[in-house]
C-alpha cells in the first residue's frame, strides 16, 4: 500500500532619521529604504531559521535577530524528550544575528530566564524602525516591549497563544483577562500562526485591524525534496526495520510526554490488533513515557519504537508512513503536521492540535478525532486504514494544502504589518 476589546491605541511611525543617514526613509519621495527591524526570540529554533534566512534575502527588509540564550546550538539537556539534545541542521545560516547576555539562567526557559543585559542599548530608534517579539513568555521580552515603547518604536508580536486547552474559570484566566488587554494594547500589530491564534488575539480586544496572517510553516521544499529523495529506498527501510510487506505504516514523532498522548496512539492500535485489523506503529522520539510504552508494547507484533530521530532523518519516514498521527491534548500548532504534510502524508490529528483546524479537511486531507478519546481515535484510524486508494488521494491533497502555509505567506504577511505601521510604501 503506498500513499500518493480594548481601544485600538495610535500606531508610533518610523522614528526621525538620524544625523548623517541617507535620505529616502520608507514614507519620503525617491527610492524607499528597506524597514529596519529588530527580532526578539528566546533562542535559536531549528523551525525558524530557514524563514529568518529567506527574510533576509527580501529587499524591503533589514533584519536583525537578537537570540536571549544560545542553549540550542551549543546542545542542551531537553526535558521534554528528556535527553541531552543537538539539531542536526544549521540554525544559524544566511540572517545577521548576535546573542545577548544573561544576567540570569542562560539555560533555562522560563518567566524569568533567560534574563538578557543590553536590551536599552540595543533597542534604538537611530538604529531600528520596529522591534518584532516571539511571544511574551520571558521577562526580557517584557522588557523589550516597555523598552521599545519608551524610544516611539512600534511593536510586533508573534506568538503561539490560544485559547483552547486553557482553563476558563481559575486564577490565571482571571489573572490573564486582567493582564493581558493592557499588555496587548501596547502591541502595535500582531502576526498570526493560524486561526485559533486569531481568535485568542481577537477574545482580548486586539481589532482586527492589527492582525496580519504569518502562518507557522517549515521548509515545504526540503522536506518535499527529502522524502521524494527517500523515495526509492522506501523498500530498504522496511526490511532495515523488520516491517512486513503489504501493511500501511501508521507514524508518531513527538516527545513522549503526557500532553502528546502517545498513550493513547498505542492503546488504539492494540484495540485494532485485537479486533483483527493488521499495520506497523511507528514511534519515534523519547521522553519520561518510553519506559511505560515500551512496558505496554511488549510482545505486540507490529509496534515498533524507533527512539530519538534528528531533523535530517525525519523525511525518510514521513515517505515511508501512510499516515501520521498526533493525539496531543494541547499543541499551540504542531509543526510536525506540516511536515507530515510537505511529504505527501495524510494527518490523523486531536482537535486540540491547533493546526488541524486549518491544515486538515476531514475526510479529505486528513481526519480529526476528539482530544483524550481512544476509542474515538480507534475509529478515526481504522477509517483512514479502511480504504488504501482514499487514504493515498488524502496524501495528495495534504500536499497541496500545506504548500498555502509556506515562507512565502509569511513574508507578505510581514509585509503587510510594516505597510499598516507606515514603514513601507
Amino acid at each position: 500500500m503506498r500513499k500518493g476589546t480594548s481601544s485600538a491605541i495610535e500606531v508610533p511611525r518610523a522614528a526621525p532619521r538620524a544625523a548623517g543617514e541617507p535620505q529616502g526613509g520608507p514614507l519620503s519621495r525617491g527610492t524607499p529604504r528597506p524597514a529596519r527591524l529588530l527580532y526578539l526570540v528566546s533562542h535559536p529554533i531549528q523551525y525558524q531559521a530557514p524563514l529568518l534566512a529567506q527574510l533576509t534575502r527580501q529587499p524591503w527588509l533589514e533584519l536583525e535577530v537578537a537570540f536571549l540564550s544560545d542553549r540550542s546550538v551549543r546542545g542542551h539537556f531537553d526535558p521534554g524528550f528528556g535527553r541531552e539534545l543537538a539539531w542536526d541542521v544549521d540554525l544559524l545560516a544566511g540572517y545577521r544575528h548576535r546573542f545577548l547576555e544573561a544576567r540570569l539562567g542562560a539555560s533555562g526557559l522560563d518567566l524569568w530566564r533567560p534574563w538578557s543585559r543590553g536590551l536599552k542599548q540595543l533597542i534604538d530608534a537611530r538604529r531600528f524602525d520596529a522591534v518584532w517579539l516571539h511571544g511574551y513568555a520571558q521577562i526580557s521580552l517584557l522588557e523589550a516591549l516597555w523598552t521599545a515603547r519608551r524610544a516611539g518604536l512600534p511593536v510586533l508580536l508573534r506568538g503561539e497563544s490560544l485559547l483552547h486547552g486553557r482553563p476558563r474559570d481559575d486564577w490565571r484566566a482571571r489573572l490573564r483577562s486582567l493582564c493581558l488587554p493592557p499588555l496587548l494594547a501596547q502591541v502595535s500589530a500582531c502576526l498570526t500562526i493560524g486561526s485559533h491564534n486569531r481568535d485568542f488575539y481577537r477574545a482580548y480586544g486586539v481589532p482586527e485591524q492589527r492582525l496580519f496572517s504569518m502562518p507557522y510553516a517549515v521548509d515545504n521544499q526540503r522536506f518535499e525534496a527529502a522524502a521524494r529523495a527517500a523515495a526509492p529506498r522506501r523498500a530498504q527501510l522496511r526490511a532495515e526495520l523488520g516491517l512486513r510487506p503489504g501493511l500501511p505504516v501508521v507514524l508518531f514523532a513527538s516527545k513522549f510526554q503526557p500532553k502528546k498522548r502517545a498513550l493513547d496512539l498505542l492503546e488504539a492500535a492494540l484495540q485494532l490488533f485485537d479486533r483483527g485489523r493488521d499495520f506497523e506503529l511507528l514511534l519515534i522520539g523519547d521522553g519520561e513515557q518510553r519506559g511505560e510504552l515500551e512496558r505496554r508494547a511488549q510482545g505486540r507484533r507490529g509496534v515498533r519504537l524507533l527512539g530519538f530521530r534528528n531533523q535530517t532523518e525525519l523525511p525518510r519516514f514521513y515517505d515511508l508512513a501512510d499516515l501520521f498521527v498526533l493525539p496531543s491534548d494541547y499543541e499551540p500548532w504542531g509543526l510536525v503536521v506540516n511536515e507530515a504534510m510537505a511529504c505527501g502524508t495524510p494527518v490523523l490529528a486531536s482537535d486540540r492540535v491547533g493546526s488541524a483546524r486549518d491544515l486538515i479537511e476531514p475526510g479529505q486531507s486528513g481526519w480529526i478525532f476528539p482530544a483524550g478519546d481512544a476509542r474515538a481515535l480507534a475509529r478515526a484510524l481504522e477509517q483512514a486504514l479502511s480504504d488504501p486508494a482514499a487514504l493515498a488521494r488524502a496524501g495528495a491533497l495534504a500536499a497541496q494544502r500545506v504548500q498555502r502555509f509556506d515562507f512565502e505567506a509569511d513574508a507578505a504577511g510581514l509585509q503587510a504589518a510594516l505597510r499598516f505601521l507606515g514603514l513601507l510604501p
